[in-house]
């Protein structure tokens, strides 16, 4: 199922771009398939980034209603539900692209199997007219024929470490991508004026009876992956072969263009906001549900206190 959903249309469309590139180059055939995965994705990309747009918006709002809620943690969750709510932010969407793209690298690295460990299985993924290419066929009739090389030089089947030797332009590629990763993380980190607590800090302050702000310790988290997640791609991409460093590479080099273009649209807008007060949305009357629950979260606080 897996092969015939996702292996068979990957290897096909390279295989068809191949053909089509003169002289037959693997690597820009990888090349002009991840601009064209990267395109078809931005759909979800944009759904994705506004998200993340409306997170910075609200950040404003997340301080007024801490303060707001003075403690009471069911009445600031309540209403912070209700300001995601407000925004149309769903949690889950931030991932899609993410696990849209895990078929898709996978699929990749089949294919990459393919070409390297048995191209004796080309006539058997290639569709029916592909086979009748000129330069597929000739692959298929003598599998040597196959250029699995970019700019005739960069052997991409192999890893960086291999046959006991070190192919420098392998390491360069996988340094490259690992500081793309940077790039495309550190744009997506909210951006605040106050200054910024590590999340060592945060872990000491709570550790001492003080109360932790949640949205601080997840831009603390979030400042962290954006350091580890760099160095463990690059010891992950110097270990696969080269077609998939460079797929990672152009993907990312390809997501920081569309990001910086997407997150600095309307960005006026977006500072307008900090400046506002936070206006409850009206609802009709007796189906204010968010209310209900935020009045019954005061009224229970009020009980503790004079329980007390």
């Amino acid at each position: 199922m897996f092969e015939t959903i996702i292996v068979k249309p990957i290897f096909n469309a390279l295989m068809l771009l191949y053909s089509i590139i003169p002289g037959g180059d693997f690597g820009v055939a990888i090349i002009i398939f991840t601009v064209i995965i990267r395109f078809v994705l931005y759909p979800l990309v944009k759904k994705q980034l506004h998200q993340t747009k409306q997170m910075r918006k609200m950040q404003p709002e997340l301080t007024k209603i801490k303060s707001a809620a003075n403690g009471n943690k069911q009445l600031e969750a309540t209403m912070q539900m209700e300001l995601y709510k407000r925004y149309g932010i769903n949690p889950f969407q931030s991932i899609l692209v993410l696990i849209v793209q895990l078929p898709i690298f996978i699929g990749l690295y089949q294919v990459i199997q393919v070409v390297t460990l048995h191209r004796n299985e080309v006539a058997k993924l290639a569709y029916e007219p592909v086979q009748h290419i000129p330069a597929i066929h000739k692959i298929i009739e003598n599998p040597d024929n196959f250029n699995h090389t970019m700019l005739g030089f960069i052997d991409l089947t192999k890893t960086a470490f291999s046959h006991g030797g070190v192919d420098i332009t392998l390491v360069a590629l996988a340094l490259l991508s690992a500081v793309t990763q940077y790039v495309i993380s550190k744009q997506l980190l909210p951006t605040s004026d106050k200054p910024k607590k590590r999340f060592r800090d945060i872990m000491k302050e709570a550790a001492s009876g003080k109360q932790s702000d949640a949205s601080e310790m997840s831009n603390a988290m979030m400042g962290n992956m954006s350091k580890f997640m760099p160095i463990m791609m690059f010891f992950i991409m110097i270990n696969l072969p080269g077609a998939l460093a460079l797929y990672y590479t152009v993907s990312n080099l390809v997501a920081a263009a569309q990001q910086h273009y997407l997150l600095n649209k309307d960005t006026e807008e977006m500072d307008e906001l900090a400046d506002e007060v936070i206006e409850q949305p009206k609802a009709k009357k007796g189906n204010n549900k968010g209310a209900q629950r935020a009045k019954k979260a005061s009224e229970a606080r009020i009980t503790r206190i004079k329980a007390k």
